[in-house]
């Protein structure tokens, strides 16, 4: 594992993650068609976020130019008060991280946190009403299991604290809904073996390009 030390949303971060499978994208890099004839196959999504991977090995830049969008803007904004809310209420020492990404540098994740040597934590902060409801009434989680899962991955990490964090419901104090998830090997290995699939692609379609323009 290799840890880049910058600001998340910062010029060092975009460059970081560019042409880099990241942990947030990997439920995206793994989906397949469930139906009609190219069933089994990569879904449309996939095959666009392959192509866009493949631009930005050759460029060295992100395609987007770094652009965030409001969602992600205000993540980065809250996330020293979540960081801070989620050390209150644990006890714990969270080490900022910036980005993290296997020794090849195919794949990474933006770790909001590392926990001593064996945890991490990433923080969201949705404002959706559906995404709200399943953490904290269905207290379901499901939704970004690929992405901690994927960051223990990459980390080699025992366990992953996944904290949910919305200021408006400070006055109930339940600003912060946090849950600890531990390593899943069997899952983790399907996941890996998914997402070296996935990189071929992206291998295949920076292959294509470079093959033109020679």
């Amino acid at each position: 594992m290799k840890i880049i030390e910058c600001e998340q949303g910062s010029v060092d971060w975009h460059l970081a993650r560019a042409g880099c499978i990241t942990a947030s994208m990997f439920e995206k890099a793994r989906a397949m068609l469930k139906s009609g004839p190219r069933k089994g196959q990569p879904t449309e999504a996939a095959l666009d976020y392959a192509f866009k991977l493949a631009i930005e090995r050759i460029s060295g830049q992100p395609l987007d130019e770094g652009f965030e969008t409001w969602q992600m803007k205000r993540g980065h904004e809250l996330e020293p008060q979540a960081r801070m809310e989620h050390e209150m209420q644990t006890g714990l020492i969270v080490q900022r991280a910036g980005f993290v990404m296997t020794d090849d540098g195919a794949f990474g994740a933006s770790a909001d946190g590392l926990i001593g040597e064996d945890g991490g934590c990433e923080y969201k902060c949705f404002v959706a009403p559906e995404k709200l409801r399943a953490f904290h009434i269905d207290n379901d989680a499901s939704g970004i299991f690929d992405q901690v899962q994927g960051c223990m991955w990459i980390t080699g990490r025992k366990y992953w604290h996944i904290g949910m964090y919305c200021p408006a419901l400070e006055p109930i104090g339940r600003q912060l809904w946090w849950r600890e998830f531990k390593r899943d090997e069997a899952y983790i290995e399907q996941l890996e073996e998914d997402l070296w699939r996935f990189k071929l692609l992206v291998d295949e379609y920076e292959a294509k390009l470079r093959e033109k323009a020679a």
